[in-house]
């Protein structure tokens, strides 16, 4: 059971965000969901790539006295874990636009988190590393996502108006242009 839940609960948390994304959102929500999830991703893997190279934690499997994973994995730095990482991105990025889905989302999450270090594959401090990465880079995508689409108009006047059904407008400052 611990190495299915290792293996597959990721994939069905994936399934999740896109249900959701698919039918609790409309044309705008879909965009900024999208939109933070696809920042997020860049800025959870920024920070893991930074945490791994300034940090090396051998996975457990490799230091005595060798506890056998149940499944199989390079033995290469746990830290952070990409799973754990990816888990707390998507509940995180669910749960600031939905609370109920993301409540179970970061349920979830946490029972990923823990099947890593059931498996062996992680130590603890790998996993809520994994997840505290992917929660702030889920706010600090989503941070992103608003200021680009709210602060800036970049959906009033570029291509992407006609996405969300949006009618376009002049470009930022050039409708103070006309008004003069």
């Amino acid at each position: 059971m611990i190495a299915w839940v290792t293996t597959y609960l990721i994939w069905i948390m994936v399934a999740g965000f896109v249900a959701v994304w698919l039918f609790a959102e409309d044309r705008r929500g879909k965009l900024y969901l999208g939109c933070s999830a696809v920042a997020g991703l860049v800025i959870v893997l920024i920070l893991a790539k930074i945490a791994g190279s300034l940090y090396y934690d051998p996975r457990p499997f490799t230091v005595a006295p060798f506890p056998k994973p149940l499944i199989e994995h390079a033995a290469d730095n746990g830290f952070p874990s990409d799973h754990s990482s990816a888990a707390g991105l998507i509940a995180v990025v669910i749960a600031l636009r939905h609370r109920w889905y993301g409540a179970l989302l970061g349920i979830a999450a946490i029972v990923l988190a823990w099947s890593r270090v059931a498996a062996h594959v992680h130590h603890v401090t790998d996993v809520i590393a994994g997840l505290a990465f992917g929660a702030v880079a889920a706010v600090l995508g989503t941070l992103l996502v608003w200021w680009l689409f709210d602060r800036t108009r970049l959906l009033t006047w570029s291509p992407l108006a006609r996405l969300i059904g949006a009618p376009p407008t002049d470009a930022p400052g050039r409708a103070d242009e006309h008004r003069q």
